[in-house]
């Protein structure tokens, strides 16, 4: 829902979401970049708010470093970041 998108990008959940990617256990990570890819999606406002929050690097290091999984997710979440809106 993009209302929800800004209402949460708003409530200042980006932040403590990018924090999540490089303290969180290994569930939490995978769960954030699924989280920030949604965010991301056909919004340009959150896709630099994600940026600007230092999210790309350790949305990197996920893709290099996690599960399977998590990896799939930090591959989307990259995507979402870089695809359209421009």
């Amino acid at each position: 829902n993009a209302d929800n998108k800004v209402a949460i990008a708003k409530a200042g959940a980006i932040s403590p979401l990018v924090e999540l990617l490089t303290t969180g256990t290994a569930v939490a990570k995978e769960k954030t970049a699924v989280a920030l890819s949604n965010l991301a999606v056909q919004n340009a406002d959150n896709k630099v708010a994600i940026a600007k929050a230092g999210a790309i690097p350790p949305l990197v290091e996920l893709l290099t470093t996690g599960t399977a999984g998590a990896k799939e997710k930090a591959a989307r979440a990259l995507w979402n970041l870089a695809f359209g809106n421009s």
